[in-house]
C-alpha cells in the first residue's frame, strides 16, 4: 500500500523518464575507438618487448648451462675448470638479473596498462554524462535509466521498458560523433582498360 501509494504520488507522477544504452554508447563513440586502437598498438609493443626479453633470458640459461657444464668437463686442467667456473657464475649472475628485469617488466607494464584503460574510461563516461545531462535537462527529464545495466549477478537491472520514443542513445551519440574526424579519403580503383586487339 506505501509503494502504491509512492507510485501514486504527484511527485511521482511528474517524472518524466527516458532510456539510454550506455554500452552503445561507450563503444560506438569515436574517442573510444580511437583511444582502444591506441591501446592496442602499446599492448602490442609491450607484448613484442616481453618476448625479446623471454628470448633474450632463454638464450643466458643456454649460455650458462654451456658454461656450467664446460666448467665441470675433467678432461681439462684443474687451474682450467676454475676459470670456467667463475665464466659459469658470471653468466648465472647475468641469468639472474635478466630475470629479475623480466619479472620486473611485466608487473610494470600490465600496471601502466591498466592505469591508462582506467583513465581511457572514466575520460569517456564523463564526456557522455555531460551531453547526456545536457540532453535530459534541456527535453524536461527528471530521471534517465541505462538500459544495458547488469547487476552483479548478471541479471539485468531493467527487465522491461518501452520508452523507445523517449530513448536518448541516438541523439547523444550524434552529439558526441558531431565532431569526429572525417575518414581519409581512399582514390577509387580506377578500371581495367581492355585493349581491344584486332583479329588477323
Amino acid at each position: 500500500m506505501l509503494l502504491a501509494a509512492a507510485l501514486c504520488s504527484p511527485a511521482w507522477a511528474q517524472t518524466r523518464i527516458a532510456t539510454v544504452d550506455m554500452r552503445k554508447l561507450f563503444d560506438e563513440y569515436h574517442i573510444t575507438k580511437r583511444a582502444r586502437a591506441v591501446l592496442d598498438g602499446q599492448k602490442a609493443d609491450m607484448e613484442k618487448d616481453h618476448a625479446n626479453m623471454v628470448e633474450a633470458y632463454k638464450k643466458l640459461t643456454q649460455d650458462y648451462q654451456a658454461a656450467l657444464a664446460s666448467a665441470n668437463d675433467q678432461a681439462v686442467s684443474p687451474d682450467e675448470r676454475e676459470k670456467r667456473k667463475k665464466l659459469a657464475e658470471d653468466k648465472l649472475k647475468q641469468v639472474k638479473k635478466s630475470e629479475e628485469g623480466l619479472v620486473d617488466y611485466e608487473r610494470t607494464a600490465q600496471s601502466t596498462y591498466e592505469d591508462q584503460i582506467t583513465r581511457v574510461h572514466n575520460k569517456v563516461i564523463e564526456e557522455i554524462r555531460a551531453v547526456l545531462d545536457a540532453k535530459a535537462r534541456s527535453a524536461g527529464y527528471t530521471l534517465v535509466l541505462d538500459v544495458a545495466a547488469v547487476g552483479a549477478n548478471g541479471i539485468p537491472i531493467i527487465l522491461f521498458h518501452n520508452n523507445t520514443d523517449s530513448d536518448l542513445t541516438q541523439v547523444v551519440l550524434d552529439e558526441l560523433n558531431a565532431a569526429a574526424p572525417e575518414p581519409p579519403n581512399t582514390p577509387e580503383k580506377q578500371p581495367d582498360k581492355k585493349t581491344d586487339r584486332k583479329r588477323p
